[in-house]
């Protein structure tokens, strides 16, 4: 028998029991729902926020920019690492004590970064900020639904779905303007009033809805396996384009440790009295299907905001800031939505809205599928602009199909874990989606060029540029540029193609989930009260 199995379970401490507290009304809620809102969207801001000011806080501690990434994946790991483990947290601390002494340690953390006087702090920090604001996401999502009746539930998601949908996209934009015209520390110490408001009134309101706590034992075997799998994926993911993939022996390294450390975790987990990680709730159809559907939904939809302003910047002329801004529009239709899809999501079917939204995200795709050089501001806002009617129709019936028939216990742990496997596949997504770029682009250069080599335009072209002064050295560099730049361009299309196909397959997945008589049942609500 394992330390885990032997140990013995306390008995809980007292504290309110699930369905015995009524719903906030008033100006409690409204605060409640302030509060975990700046909460969450302060977490998610910092997933992004930093990635555009890599070279400047390279330059400033001395690392160059490879190096500098580190600040992005130290905060990767941690988080992926922390947020599985919510649900057993939550068991020994209670809901509330959790998401406030989170909320007030990424305050800490925050201030720590924006202080920090090496490169080497920074990473250690970053990682501190990463690990403690794994918890805030999907306990943010419990206490929302204590905050509302079970008739609102969907409206409490669809107030949670607007935070964590936007803030990525607000990211880099608020990033590159904090770095261009005050200090990089500064994308940090944002987070300091904000957090700290957040944590007050959260403690305020709910302190006295605290959830049932009991000392279980610590499953440190489980505990390691997971750093183990998740840490070395997640560097291999972020480091894996830099370094050739498996050309390296680190990569490899990286795989084999992942891969074997992962198989152990399955069956320890499934088998351990008290795993870290309840993985039986993958067991349950509808949370499998919804994991499934919102892991390569959420994917795909990533891997397509960090494309698209990548090439903005890199082949079209954008700035950071203007290359956001071409996003930005996406919140929109989300934000005018959003409530209306969570007032009806109780009374139709959720699989009817995913069905909408994944259809809605593959016109968006195929519209960018058409992008070329010439388009303009008014052709690259247009798809963004409808892609935010996909989005108000992707979290709520999703998560509203995950949790329905759950008991009130195991939410907690459903939201850690299905914002686990959510996140991870946007770093999968990343990763996949940068590399594809690259590799068909480098098809495509490679075309163009056989093209262009007994074309009599490209020598015209040569004839010209040095008719205008530039030597034929000079015209062969400016001839490649835009080479490349129509590759980079036809590279793009053809993942903005093939992100489409994949969306519309999508929609037969979700049909695999059964109907639930309310899209968020009344366990699920109750069990959050």
């Amino acid at each position: 028998m394992t330390e885990s199995n032997a140990a013995p379970v306390a008995a809980p401490r007292p504290a309110a029991a699930p369905g015995a507290l009524p719903p906030l009304e008033g100006m409690a809620v409204v605060l409640g729902t302030l509060a975990l809102s700046l909460a969450t969207f302060m977490n998610v801001l910092d997933t992004s926020i930093a990635n555009v000011s890599i070279p400047a806080i390279a330059g400033d501690l001395g690392v160059s920019p490879d190096q500098g990434t580190w600040v992005i994946t130290s905060f990767a790991v941690a988080n992926a690492i922390s947020m599985p483990l919510t649900g057993w947290l939550t068991r020994r601390l209670g809901q509330v004590r959790l998401f406030t002494a989170s909320t007030i340690l990424f305050v800490i953390s925050s201030m720590l970064c924006g202080l920090a006087p090496t490169f080497s702090s920074l990473v250690m920090f970053r990682a501190l900020q990463g690990a403690v604001a794994g918890p805030m996401i999907p306990l943010s999502q419990a206490l929302l639904l204590s905050s509302y009746p079970k008739a609102k539930a969907g409206a409490a998601l669809g107030v949670w779905s607007m935070t964590t949908l936007v803030a990525p996209v607000v990211g880099p934009v608020l990033g590159g303007w904090i770095t261009d015209n005050i200090s990089w520390p500064w994308i940090f110490y944002i987070n300091v009033p904000v957090g700290i408001i957040a944590a007050f009134l959260t403690w305020s309101i709910y302190r006295h809805r605290e959830t049932p706590t009991a000392k279980l034992p610590i499953d440190k075997v489980g505990l390691g396996l997971l750093v183990v799998w998740v840490g070395a994926l997640q560097i291999m993911l972020d480091k894996g384009k830099n370094l050739d993939w498996f050309n390296s022996p680190f990569i490899v390294t990286l795989a084999i440790a992942a891969t074997v450390a992962f198989a152990v975790f399955l069956v320890w987990e499934l088998t351990d009295r008290h795993p870290v990680v309840d993985l039986s709730l993958f067991r349950r159809r509808n949370f499998l299907v919804s994991s499934i559907a919102m892991s390569i939904g959420y994917g795909l939809f990533f891997g397509n905001v960090v494309l698209l302003p990548l090439w903005l910047q890199q082949y079209m002329g954008y700035t950071a800031t203007l290359a956001g801004l071409v996003l930005a529009p996406v919140g929109l239709l989300a934000i005018l939505l959003t409530p209306l899809v969570g007032r009806l999501v109780d009374r139709l079917d959720p699989r009817w809205f995913v069905t909408v939204s994944f259809l809605v995200f593959a016109l968006v795709m195929f519209m960018r599928a058409d992008f070329n050089t010439q388009a303009d501001v008014e052709v690259l806002l247009t798809p963004t602009l409808i892609q935010g009617a996909a989005m108000a129709t992707f979290f709520i019936p999703l998560l509203a199909l995950a949790f329905s028939g759950l008991e009130p216990e195991r939410i907690a742990s459903a939201s850690g874990l299905i914002n686990f496997t959510r996140i991870t596949a946007g770093s999968f997504a990343t990763s996949i989606t940068t590399t594809l770029w690259w590799q068909r682009a480098t098809l495509h250069h490679a075309q163009l060029v056989e093209r262009l080599t007994a074309n009599p335009q490209a020598a015209q072209f040569m004839t010209q540029v040095h008719a205008a002064g530039l030597s034929r050295q000079q015209g062969g560099l400016l001839l490649n540029q835009l080479i490349n730049q129509q590759a980079y361009m036809l590279s793009a299309d053809d993942i903005f193609y093939a992100s489409g196909y994949l969306f519309v397959a999508m929609v037969v997945l979700v049909w695999f989930a059964r109907p639930a008589k309310t899209a968020l049942s009344a366990e699920v609500s109750a069990g959050a009260h």
